[in-house]
């Protein structure tokens, strides 16, 4: 079989980053040859460079997510400037949340515009969280021209309509463990539409571990089971699924090689 890949998790982040080898380890076991860990904050990039310099399993992004407050917010000669680094595969995690914030969001909108022009002066492909903010979410990468650079939508939750906006932006759809969950009906139907050429596969590990480990720490050995969630729900194989998804990593992250 194709060796999985993890396409968004947090390995800097507890209680992952305490036995690191252990949770490297299960995930080789578990048929995962690459994971993507995620920045969401430049004061903890240090230690995603460090992660992904030490581990050739493990691509590093560089980014702040939309909820943080608490520490420095960059430029974008900044993020292109750390993003200068052949470790470095995206530009991320960035986007709009407005579930987790609220009032007036021009703050995050300024923020995820600088990221979407980072990606395009680096070259490298956005990660977008949305959460309860799609139109907006949207209409940003519309007008900052984030087609041209494209990239993935993470831990998809939303409708087919965004979904397929957001594929003509030139982004990919990935899903996480959510699509495994029993209520996720909707999700998954949304799961059945998207392009094979579109489709990615996370874990957002140490979140939202799939079933059957719901409520657990998640870990990338996990993204298996979010693979054969997909293979059901689009009459496939795990096989296929990670075919599909792991060509689907190297072609949108350009600069990370197997």
């Amino acid at each position: 079989m194709t060796p999985l890949v993890d396409s968004h998790c947090h390995l800097n982040f507890e209680p992952l980053n305490a036995g690191l080898e252990d949770v490297l380890q299960r995930a080789r076991d578990n048929g995962v040859g690459h994971m993507l860990c995620v920045s969401v904050t430049l004061e903890t990039f240090p230690e995603i460079r460090a992660i992904s310099r030490s581990h050739s399993t493990v691509f590093a992004s560089v980014g702040i997510h939309p909820n943080e407050t608490d520490g420095r917010d960059p430029a974008v000669d900044e993020l292109v400037e750390l993003a200068n680094d052949e470790r470095v595969v995206a530009i991320g995690e960035t986007g709009l949340d407005y579930f987790r914030s609220q009032g007036d969001m021009s703050w995050q909108q300024e923020r995820f515009r600088r990221h979407i022009r980072a990606a395009r002066e680096s070259g490298k492909p956005l990660i977008v969280h949305t959460r309860d903010a799609a139109a907006d979410t949207l209409r940003i990468m519309r007008e900052e021209g984030a087609a041209d650079i494209g990239g993935v939508m993470h831990c998809f939750t939303e409708s087919w309509e965004v979904a397929h906006q957001a594929l003509d932006l030139n982004f990919h759809i990935s899903f996480s463990g959510i699509v495994t969950f029993r209520n996720a009906d909707a999700l998954r139907e949304v799961a059945k539409r998207v392009p094979d050429d579109r489709l990615l596969i996370e874990t957002d590990a140490p979140y939202l571990a799939p079933m059957p480990h719901r409520g657990k720490t998640n870990e990338p050995a996990f993204v298996r089971y979010v693979a054969e969630s997909l293979a059901s729900t689009r009459v496939s194989t795990l096989d296929e699924i990670a075919d599909v998804t792991t060509r689907n990593f190297f072609s949108l992250f350009r600069l990370a090689t197997a």
